[in-house]
Order: structure tokens, then sequence, then C-alpha cells
């Protein structure tokens, strides 16, 4: 087979390995390029001193995603995985010492809140809450997942734009609102609207800048589940690389793409290497920010300045993450936990708005020991801690901002979740910052979610997975449909690779199943 019949793919992150798994199985010849060297991405893991903390992502939803993309392949994903559920999916820690649990189960969660706060409106709004939140999520389902959207052009039928029907699905969709709003519309207590605002913190994006119809995700949480993989998130990492090598996928690993190259007519014809190779292509998928894909991949070029003219994109936030290896547990924490700032409005305004970061920040602590021991040496915790921050500005110097943001982090924990001896209990000690992240990822301005879902109309929507400026080109990964997070990255993936095998701009190698064969099948951090 002549070399240009061949895929690539840049970066092997879960984007990325999704794509390269889903065109393999499709019988391409696809080969994966990855800068770092490992593969997953963010999706990496830190292993010292009998402590393991997995680096990035450490919440699975929607575990449909993955199986899909194994059933590609023939493969049934218990087969792959050990997926433990989780409930009470996450403890919330309000900074007036009250906790609550969020339940997958809505009578289970209706009874809690009426413990919480009695008289039973909390309760009625969740319900009413979660009634929208299954509409939203079913819109999506229809409209927006499993293939490339980039406007809301792309998601309805002009034809059956005066359809009651879809007019009923554009309204359920409240353009005229955001999802803080319409929170508050349900959720009259301010701890219980806290709680769930942070649904957009998959998404990295404050609730009363991003559309109503990223409710949706609450049923999404609750509807699937949360899962931990045992042996932590790395594992689903794995298991894509695993499936990728099994099915003939070729890993270049420590190859870093300096550019995608392009033939006369503006088409995909290879990559460069940083160590001056050309490897000749008949497609690519970038699992690199979309943003910088072109700003870097395809710089100088026609197409670059067509997808910057196209919408401003801006990066959602970045972050603060703390890897601390403790010689205890602490009891009040479940495996995943929120533990609150005292105003969720001045904490969105410094991060979004003003750009700073804010003085009594949210924290994110992932707990994992009590699920899998072998985290950490016996009665230890290997504790993940993630806190919010701005995207990097010009003026962030992270080397001096760390230490005393280091210590609001820790006076935060003692003062809301209790836990008053956390630094004498640290044993191992690393961290990320915004710049970190930039660095290592290759995201846009440290982003970990790729780019902000801000604006009523457009922030539900990235640059679309088949690129309309470069024929040939494909993007997957958090900064392109249908966004963060990591069944959404991992969507993105297939969805990518899908529009690629649809669009038969390259030819498949010899005794590959057939398109309807393989239809059939997929309908059925170091």
């Amino acid at each position: 087979m002549s070399k240009s019949e061949r895929i690539g793919i840049v970066g092997g992150g879960l984007g990325g390995l999704a794509s390269a798994c889903t065109l393999a199985a499709r019988g391409y010849d696809v080969v994966l390029f990855e800068k770092n060297s490992w593969l997953g991405g963010k999706a990496a893991v830190l292993t010292e001193a009998g402590y393991r903390f997995d680096m990035g992502p450490t919440i699975l939803l929607m575990p449909s995603v993955l199986a899909k993309i194994f059933a590609e392949a023939g493969r049934d994903l218990k087969d792959e995985l050990d997926l433990i559920p989780l409930d009470p999916q996450w403890r919330s820690f309000f900074d007036d010492g009250a906790t609550l649990d969020l339940h997958a189960d809505v009578d289970a969660m209706a009874s809690t809140l009426d413990a919480f706060a009695p008289g039973g409106a909390a309760s009625a709004g969740y319900r009413g809450f979660l009634d929208l939140s299954e509409r939203l999520d079913d819109v999506s389902r229809r409209y927006y997942f499993w293939r490339s959207i980039g406007s809301v052009r792309d998601m309805f039928d002009p034809s059956a734009t005066f359809n009651l029907s879809t007019l009923g699905d554009l309204l359920a969709m409240r353009p005229w609102s955001t999802m803080g709003a319409t929170i508050r519309s349900y959720a009259r207590d301010p701890r219980v609207a806290q709680m769930l605002d942070h649904f957009t913190q998959y998404v990295g994006s404050a609730p009363d800048l991003s559309p109503t119809v990223l409710c949706g995700i609450a049923r999404m949480q609750t509807g699937e589940g949360v899962w931990y993989p045992r042996g932590g998130t790395r594992a689903v990492a794995d298991a894509l690389v695993r499936l990728a090598g099994d099915l003939g996928v070729e890993f270049v690993v420590g190859a870093s793409v300096d550019s995608i190259a392009t033939d006369a007519e503006g088409r995909v014809a290879g990559v460069d290497l940083d160590d001056g190779r050309r490897i000749p292509l008949g497609a690519v998928v970038s699992n690199s920010d979309s943003v910088r894909t072109h700003r870097e991949l395809l710089a100088g070029r026609p197409a670059a300045s067509r997808f910057e003219r196209r919408r401003r994109y801006e990066p959602a936030c970045s972050g603060v993450v703390m890897y601390l290896g403790l010689d205890r547990r602490y009891e009040q924490l479940l495996h995943h936990n929120f533990v609150f700032s005292r105003d969720p409005h001045e904490e969105f305004d410094f991060i979004y708005r003003k750009g700073e970061p804010a003085p009594d920040p949210t924290c994110y602590l992932c707990a994992p020991a009590a699920t899998d021991p072998d985290v950490a040496p016996e009665g230890g915790e290997a504790l993940y801690v993630l806190v919010h921050t701005p995207y990097l500005r010009s003026h962030h110097d992270w080397d001096a901002l760390y230490p005393a943001y280091r210590r609001t982090i820790l006076d935060k924990l003692a003062k809301t979740a209790g836990m008053t001896d956390l630094e004498s209990r640290i044993k191992v000690e690393r961290w990320l910052t915004p710049q970190d992240i930039h660095d290592r990822y290759r995201v846009l301005d440290g982003a970990i979610y790729g780019l902000a879902s801000h604006g009523r109309l457009n922030g539900a929507f990235k640059p679309a997975n088949r690129s309309p400026d470069v024929p040939g080109l494909y993007l997957a990964g958090g900064a392109a449909h249908p966004g963060p997070g990591m069944p959404m990255v991992m969507m993105s993936g297939w969805i990518a690779a899908d529009a690629l095998d649809q669009d038969g701009v390259v030819e498949r190698r010899g005794g590959a199943v057939s398109r309807d064969a393989s239809s059939s099948a997929h309908s059925a951090v170091s």
C-alpha cells in the first residue's frame, strides 16, 4: 500500500487514541505521532514512594462512549476494564459547615435534600431541574452527539425548522437564558445551586456565561453513573493503547509534529516532524488543540486565517493541580469531593472575568484509596487536589504565584473540609501550574478543558471535527466538537474517524471489513 494511503494521528491523548482505534478497526492503515514519552495525553500517571496518582481526569462518565469504541473491534468493554460504580457520586462541603452528597437515584437525592433543606422546595426544584436536564440530554443525543457539528446550523435540518417538534426542542434549549440562571430558577437554596453550578466545571466554564443546554450534563451523570476504572483513569488510556496495538496502529513516540503539510490545492499531504522528516499521509486527525493546530501546524496558510476569522475562540479555565501523598486518610471524604468557595459569584468573577486566581476558591478533591487501596501505602491516601484558575495571561508568573496560592488552598481545606493537619501528613508533594499544563500538553494558554463554552447561542459549539478549510484534516480532542471531559473527548475521536471514513478520502488496506459490516459493529498522565 502506498504511504499516501495512511492516516496520521497527531497526538496520543484519549481523543487521538479513540480515532486510531476506530479507524484501524474499520480497516485503515494508521500511524500515531506523540511528542511525549507516553501515550494517553493528560491521562498520565505519577508514581512515587508507593503512591500512584492519576495526573489528569479522575471522573469517568458515560461508559457507553468507551463501549462504542471497543465495539468497533468486536470487543466487549466488560472484558477490557473493571469499572466500579461510585454512589454517592460526590460530597459537597460548604463554607457554613454543611455537607451534601449527590446521589444518582432521584428519590434518594430528593430525600437527602429534604433533610438538608426542609420544606420540600429543594427536592421539588431538583426534580424539576432533572426533568429539564433529561429533556436537554435527549436533545443533545438526537441533534448534537456522534456527528461533526460546528454551529447551530449544523444541528437541525433547515427543512424541519418549522416542524413543531423541532421548534419545541429549540425552545427547550432556552437560548435566551444561561445555565446559571436556569439552575437558580429551580434551586432556591444557594448551596444547592452552587453544587449544580459545578456541572459546568466539566467544561471549564462559568455557569452564568454558559448556555442552558449544558444543564443536560446532570442527566448524563445521574443516568449512566460515575465510575472508577480499577487502576485509575490511566487504565482507560492503557486499554485504548492495547486495542490500538492489537489492531495494527503504529506508534511513533517522542516525535513532535511541526507542521501539517498540504499540497498545491490545500489538501493534506502529510506531516513534517521536528527531526526534519516528512511523512506522506492521505489524511490527518489532529488531536492537538484545534486553535494551536491552525496557528502552529498550519501557520501562514489561508486555512489558518479562515479559521481565525470564523470565530474568536476563548480558552477555558486552567488550574493548579496538587498531588499529595499522605500518611493518613480523611474519613469525611468520599472518592470525589467539592470543597466550595464562600461565594460562587466572586469566584467565577475572578476566574472568568478578571482573569485572576480566586481569593477563596473551590477545591475538587479525589481521594481514591478507599476504592483502590493500591494507590497508597497502607492507611495512606493519594490525594488529588484541583483548583480552577484563569487561563494564562501575559503577566502571570506561576513560579512566583504558586507558593502563596498553595497556602490559600491548604487553608481552604482546613477551614471548610476539616483537614486541619493536612500539611503535617504530606509525605510526597508534586504539582502542576497553568504554565506547566501549557508546556506539557500543548494546550491553548494552559486551558485544561480546551475552549470555553461561553455564549448563550454559540457557547455549546466547538470547531467541527471535519475541517471546512483543509480537505483531509479532521479534529479531535477537548478543543473540538463536542468538547472537553473524558467521554466527550473520546466521542470527538470517534466522530473524526467516522467523518473521515464516510468521506472516503483514504483507501482501506487489504482484507478490511466492509463499511456495512463496520457500521453494524459501531451501532450494536507520566
